[in-house]
């Protein structure tokens, strides 16, 4: 026999805790049962300061039973799948249960098959991730002695955009300090065109880079590691414009290199082959390529890219009704991250409630808000906030920080991502409060 709730969220994750929190903060009386199997819940946007060294690990987690809403159930337990059409969730030892509304929120799995070679050598040696053990990268960090250090990124959608170079700015500081730094060639290879789409945060992220004396590769599409032989394999997703050189060899061609692909070139050891282009490494950090979980991505809830299909503005499903999806999972044409989450969870709320009382929805609109806090050094952070159309939209919150233009960087933004979101994340985001 299926248990029933009136609202079953999938996931105690930000989104899960946070949309529990505010709907019970709105109605004490509804019935919320959230599934997470997970026992202790982490705080991952401080996963970046860990692998700086900044950061103690231990804070970025709390178990599970102390953020989950006293008055929501808990079932610890997996999804497995669903029959939407029966209004019913499978779960692996709790059997089904069935709902009146359901909030798809399981955060996104990570699918190394899709670039082979990674998933071995991941948090191994010198190749780290913070998405994955943000530990590992900080012994790799300050274990290293100089040679290439290679930050990328996969070109599936990932958790905050932003953090693969946040890492890498950090980590040239750290080898600043010694004589690290300068038998070092700091390489930033991605399949994007510009170091960032907001073009106000681009500017500034422009002048870090040359400060740094940081050699952008454009278009370069990660395929495949081979961790052996040190060397991350890349196809080039734009082709060479006519006379244009990617720098096939250590000849002094840098004269005609083509911007498309190459920003303060630096002559790091390269091997081409079978079309592909293989980035001799020292040290690797990456992003492991991201994916929709399985149960999710098998379902007939999702898009033809495999990420849960709702409607941009409402979050309410484009084919169930009754069914909403916020945060990582989400076919949503933003940043995944947990500032985006802040802004989608009232308008997820507002809906479910209005539903509720009156089958009607509401009329608050997602704008595709998202922020991305992007550190570029030991105490100093831009912050992009943006939204689907890449508007840079400034927080009016930060003028009463003596924060004039967030696009530049700031001390007392730092400052923010190291203690103030922290903060406000434990005591009143995951609390239902508005922050």
């Amino acid at each position: 026999m299926a248990t029933h709730h009136q609202v079953l969220i999938i996931g105690g994750g930000t989104a899960g805790i946070m949309t529990a929190a505010q709907l019970l903060k709105q109605n004490k009386s509804k019935d919320i049962a959230i599934i997470e199997p997970a026992s202790t819940h982490y705080y991952q946007p401080a996963w970046t300061l860990v692998g700086a060294g900044t950061y103690d690990y231990e804070k970025t987690g709390k178990p599970m039973a102390d953020v989950i809403p006293n008055r929501a159930k808990w079932i610890k337990d997996k999804a497995t799948g669903f029959d939407a059409d029966n209004n019913t969730v499978h779960t692996t030892t709790s059997g089904d249960i069935t709902y009146d509304y359901l909030v798809v929120a399981p955060g996104l799995a990570y699918d190394f098959s899709l670039v082979p070679g990674l998933g071995e050598a991941m948090d191994k040696g010198v190749v780290c991730s913070n998405y994955t053990d943000p530990k590992h990268t900080w012994d790799v960090v300050k274990n290293f002695k100089g040679g290439t250090a290679l930050f990328t990124q996969p070109a599936t959608p990932i958790k905050c955009g932003g953090a693969p170079q946040k890492i890498m700015y950090l980590a040239e500081s750290h080898w600043a300090k010694s004589s690290t730094r300068s038998k070092t060639d700091v390489v930033f290879a991605t399949a994007g065109t510009v170091i960032f789409g907001v073009k106000e945060i681009a500017k500034t992220l422009m002048e870090v880079v040359d400060r740094k004396d940081i050699n952008l590769r454009f278009n370069h599409k990660l395929v495949e590691v081979d961790a052996a032989n040190k060397i991350a394999w890349y196809e080039l997703t734009k082709d060479i414009s006519a006379g244009g050189c990617v720098i096939m060899s250590g000849d002094d061609d840098s004269k005609y290199l083509d911007k498309a692909f190459q920003y303060n070139y630096k002559d790091v050891k390269v091997t081409v082959k079978d079309g592909r282009y293989g980035i001799h490494y020292d040290m690797l950090h990456t992003a492991p390529p991201s994916v929709a979980p399985d149960f999710v991505r098998k379902s007939n809830l999702v898009n033809e890219t495999g990420w849960v299909d709702v409607d941009k503005h409402t979050m309410q499903h484009n084919k169930y009704p009754n069914i909403f999806s916020l945060g990582d999972v989400t076919g949503l044409p933003t940043a995944k991250t947990g500032a985006a989450i802040r802004k989608q969870v009232p308008i997820v709320v507002d809906n479910i409630d209005l539903m509720i009382k009156s089958n009607k929805m509401g009329s608050k609109s997602y704008n595709g808000y998202s922020s991305c806090p992007l550190v570029t050094d030991y105490g100093k952070m831009v912050l992009a906030e943006f939204d689907y159309d890449q508007n840079f939209i400034p927080d009016p919150k930060l003028k009463n920080m003596f924060i004039s233009d967030s696009s530049k960087e700031h001390w007392r933004l730092w400052m923010l991502k190291k203690y103030g979101l922290p903060y406000l994340y434990w005591n009143k985001m995951l609390k239902g409060k508005d922050v």
